[in-house]
């Protein structure tokens, strides 16, 4: 195994509790133009899952004519408020941050979502400077289950991708990571139950909670480097 000193975050349903809060963004939006929100909304979606690729699904879908980027405009107006004052980071996730900073590890983050929502939350949550890449979904670039958002984070901070974990929490996002050629630590969201058996078998290691990955990466990682 390569050496592992990299570690490259998602952002929702991973570090932080907002999963939920995406449920009613979908319903609010629509429901501002009486679109009733679908029952396969997404499930026909077939490329990647991107800010900006979820917009532009949005607008060919519905038939908007809105712009790719009032679109998603209009989404960070709705979600905004939470982001800046009720979503908090899971539990556990500030401690293992706080021991991957203390043993020298570079570590990122890679998400689908907006730069703006991204850095807002995180400097919200006090742990904006942990991070020194943050790559998003807002810009050109294939979103998960491609590589391409965990490749560019690794090339950001110089690292080769046989040396990053990632941390996932929904199916698309650990085959990105495994996509990537990357480890795939799964970290358990309630809004990913449903393909939880999948997401075990594509990870190679599926934590319960923050707790349970920082114990992994130091008994399984660290300790075994060293040795």
């Amino acid at each position: 195994m390569q050496h592992i000193d990299t570690v490259i975050f998602d952002l929702d349903g991973t570090l932080i509790d907002s999963m939920g809060y995406w449920l009613s963004v979908d319903q609010e939006y629509l429901s501002r133009r009486n679109i009733k929100r679908p029952s396969d909304l997404i499930l026909d979606h077939k490329s990647g899952n991107s800010f900006l690729e979820m917009a532009e699904y949005f607008k060919k879908r519905f038939s908007l004519p809105d712009t790719t980027e009032e679109i998603t405009n209009e989404w960070i107006e709705i979600v905004g408020a939470h982001y800046q004052t009720d979503i908090k980071t899971k539990p556990g996730a500030q401690e293992l941050l706080d021991y991957l900073k203390s043993n020298y590890f570079k570590i990122g983050l890679g998400t689908s979502n907006s730069i703006e929502l991204a850095k807002t939350v995180l400097k919200a949550n006090s742990i904006l400077d942990y991070f020194q890449t943050i790559v998003t979904g807002c810009r050109k670039i294939k979103g998960k289950p491609y590589p391409d958002i965990f490749l560019q984070a690794a090339k950001n901070i110089g690292s080769e991708p046989d040396s990053c974990i990632v941390i996932e929490d929904t199916l698309v996002g650990v085959k990105a990571a495994k996509n990537a050629g990357m480890l795939a630590i799964a970290i358990e969201d309630k809004y990913a139950t449903e393909d939880r058996e999948e997401i075990k078998q594509f990870s190679d290691f599926y934590a319960l909670d923050f707790y349970e990955a920082k114990d992994y990466i130091i008994k399984e990682i660290i300790i075994k480097q060293t040795q």
